[in-house]
């Protein structure tokens, strides 16, 4: 006649489980969901793993499943979102463009390749990155160049890609007398995956100043990352400045980045003659 242990007639262990509403006991004995009637209990047959008895352990029905995934993306999306505010707040960039978006740009006739090609950046920016692939916007005051590039901005501080966009103007007097301030600024500057540079020009152009130009695209040059520049001065006036200390700046920019021209008459001025025809036909009513 075979043994019979004690063991295996004993009851077996039973997790505890927190019956919610609508749960209830189906007949093979355990908990199912009253939402998706999926188990919320499971059966593990005597082994040595459950120490020679059969237990019956808390599982997770879809309900559970599900409401994990939503906490887990909603979890995620928090932490994107923080990290997304982080760059911005570390991106340099004015307040009166730091909501400029692609989205938002007013395309015409004029503008309407440029608007492509800021498209095709930001879409392809891996590829560019890889490829060093600088742009340097030009052209008249007030056609959009410093909107444009902060589109560019921020729509890849959108995807979590760190953005500067700062002016030479405003990294000289942080760094004016301040060798400290200096060396963290470049380190700053050259960590982020694209800087971009406003208003190249509008700047001092004293020795020291100059210098300071030179060493910051230089400096971008040398860690191989891309580089973006707005102007408003012309490709010509660059090619043929025989000046020295501007001649290595702006030979530098042309190995770094591509000029794209960014055509068309002033914003200012257009709105400054919507308004005129606005009061001129008020006037003539």
């Amino acid at each position: 006649m075979q043994d019979i242990k004690l063991d295996s007639l004993m009851p077996p262990d039973i997790e505890k489980v927190e019956m919610e509403e609508g749960d209830y006991v189906a007949e093979d004995g355990l908990i199912h969901c009253g939402k998706c009637h999926g188990k919320k209990q499971t059966r593990l047959p005597a082994s040595a793993f459950t120490g020679g008895r059969e237990m019956i352990v808390h599982c997770i029905c879809q309900c559970q499943v599900e409401a994990n995934k939503r906490r887990k993306e909603e979890e995620e999306r928090r932490k994107a979102m923080e990290r997304i505010e982080r760059l911005k707040s570390a991106s340099l960039i004015d307040d009166k463009l730091s909501n400029a978006r692609l989205c938002t740009f007013q395309k015409n006739a004029d503008n309407q390749k440029v608007y492509a090609l800021a498209e095709r950046y930001v879409e392809k920016f891996d590829e560019m990155y890889q490829k060093r692939q600088g742009l340097l916007f030009w052209g008249t005051v007030g056609t959009g160049k410093s909107y444009t590039a902060a589109c560019i901005a921020n729509e890849l501080l959108e995807r979590s890609i760190p953005v500067v966009m700062t002016s030479f103007v405003k990294i000289l007097q942080n760094i004016q007398g301040n060798q400290g301030e200096e060396r963290v600024l470049m380190s700053r500057l050259n960590d982020a995956r694209l800087l971009i540079i406003d208003d190249l020009g509008t700047e001092r152009n004293t020795d020291y100043a100059l210098e300071k130009v030179y060493n910051i695209i230089d400096s971008r040059y040398r860690v191989e990352k891309p580089l973006i520049l707005t102007t408003n001065m012309t490709v010509r006036e660059m090619q043929e400045n025989t000046d020295t200390r501007y001649k290595r700046i702006y030979d530098r920019i042309f190995e770094m980045c591509t000029p794209v021209r960014v055509p068309g008459r002033s914003w200012r001025e257009k709105e400054a003659a919507r308004r005129f025809d606005e009061i001129k036909k008020l006037m003539e009513e």
